[in-house]
């Protein structure tokens, strides 16, 4: 009897290791789920137009992230990408980009219906930036890694506002801005009185934001024909694109710098 238990107990033992996978070392389950797990921890394959388009891809929580215009050229819209470029695009599950940059159309062409084509709406400032960043999310299925850098965007972002605004001198400085940048004078508490551009500056304009008498120029440093010298302003370089990093709290450092430097007496 107690022979006949022991066989049975063997025998249960025996088809509860090969039923979990690790009664034999020839069943291929455990590779097989393995990588099935390693991909779907990858997250979807993702182009981005540019450095600022990638930034938010990444905050919304992708990590496998393809930028086609280099984060050094200085106007990223404008970049003219070659064949070689445009080759990732063909095997990436998502395609952004927005709708000013100029090589759109390529980006469109060459993903031939095997992407999913999404704009991005790029506006450095919370409200934008938290939606876009939610939007993206739920596409990638990365809510709560997106729900995670949001919390520390506004953080910081309040930090290096309030950073800029403790160094505002009294009376507080005006400022002329290119269209593009001119929301970062709410960032810095700075009153802007006038804008310029897309267009180069005309004699007449130029003489109209002078009469202004703006502090400073908050010009746009991916433009850097595009921005006037007015005499007794300060000018200040404010980008708006990341480097190849995608950092897109790094924009807004690197800012507040700037701001904070223009500032001083």
């Amino acid at each position: 009897m107690r022979l006949i238990r022991t066989a049975a107990l063997t025998a249960v033992a025996t088809l509860s290791l090969l039923a979990s996978g690790c009664g034999s070392t020839d069943n291929p389950k455990p590779a097989s789920s393995g990588d099935a797990s390693t991909a779907a921890a990858k997250g979807p394959k993702v182009v981005a137009s540019t450095s600022w388009v990638g930034a938010l891809a990444k905050a919304a929580g992708a990590t496998d992230i393809t930028v086609i215009a280099p984060p050094n050229v200085q106007h990223p819209p404008d970049y003219d990408p070659k064949p070689s470029d445009l080759a990732a695009v063909a095997s990436a599950d998502y395609i952004l980009y927005a709708e000013f940059d100029g090589f759109a159309a390529k980006l469109k062409d060459a993903a031939g219906g095997s992407g999913k084509l999404v704009p991005v709406e790029l506006e450095n400032t919370p409200p934008k930036i938290t939606s876009e960043v939610q939007r993206l999310a739920g596409m990638f299925g990365t809510t709560s890694a997106a729900d995670t850098w949001i919390s520390t965007f506004n953080a910081e972002y309040t930090t290096l506002s309030e950073q800029v605004k403790a160094a505002l001198p009294n009376p507080a400085p005006t400022a002329v801005s290119h269209l593009f940048m001119a929301y970062w004078g709410d960032f810095a508490g700075i009153r802007v009185v006038g804008t310029y551009g897309p267009q180069p500056v005309t004699p007449r304009q130029l003489a109209e934001l002078t009469t202004k008498k703006p502090t400073l120029v908050l010009a746009n440093a991916h433009l850097s024909g595009a921005n006037p010298d007015i005499p007794g302003a300060t000018r200040v370089d404010i980008i708006n694109y990341p480097g190849a990093d995608l950092d897109l709290l790094a924009v807004f450092k690197t800012n507040a710098e700037r701001l904070t430097a223009a500032l001083k007496p």
